[in-house]
């Protein structure tokens, strides 16, 4: 009498109990949903805290605003003593017999003065200051940077920006230069180092 086998059979693994749903589930929101707070994302700390080393920070009080009271006094006490004891450069009162020998603005309006020597006083005056102003506001939409969003700060990558600011700069100051120190008596061309120098600050 022979025996036959019946093949193996695996057996098939359970099927996991259902879930069930609760009202709970029904109101929760997918993570890339759901706000979340900085301070709910950070790790908690272990039971067993690590000592911290040390770092190079310093409180703003008392260490900073100390040394900015210290600083701000000192100042203080320069501009008292410079006031005491120093002279202003002020001259007479002002004689409408009497011209000026050089007839200067002040050295912050010498450029614009020597433009007014040159051009007719709307061009001067008004279009120049005008195109710069202007032009300097839009420097930062001209240079967009490399990438076109101006996010880079690299003078390698902001070329065109700083070719444009410092021809602007350079022309001002070139303005500045020769109406103050070359400049005599009549507002006339003088050499100051023939005629001396025609300027007070």
């Amino acid at each position: 009498m022979t025996e036959t086998r019946l093949p193996q059979r695996t057996p098939t693994p359970a099927a996991p109990p259902e879930r069930r749903t609760t009202e709970i589930d029904k109101q929760r929101v997918p993570m890339a949903a759901k706000p979340y707070r900085l301070l709910a994302l950070v790790k908690q700390d272990a039971v067993v805290r690590v000592q911290k080393e040390p770092d190079d920070t310093v409180l703003t009080w008392p260490h900073l605003l100390a040394i900015e009271f210290f600083a701000a006094a000192m100042i203080s006490i320069f501009l008292l003593l410079m006031g005491v004891f120093v002279n202003a450069p002020l001259e007479d009162l002002a004689n409408g017999n009497v011209t000026p020998e050089v007839a200067k603005a002040p050295w912050y309006f010498v450029g614009l003065q020597e433009l007014l020597t040159a051009f007719h006083p709307t061009v001067a005056g008004v279009l120049v200051p005008t195109f710069v102003l202007v032009g300097a506001a839009l420097v930062p939409f001209i240079d967009r940077g490399p990438d076109g969003t101006g996010g880079s700060h690299r003078p390698s990558d902001r070329k065109v920006g700083i070719m444009l600011f410092s021809y602007i700069a350079i022309f001002g100051l070139f303005l500045t230069f020769v109406g103050a120190f070359f400049r005599g008596p009549g507002y006339a061309f003088e050499l100051p180092w023939i005629s001396g120098l025609h300027f007070a600050l």
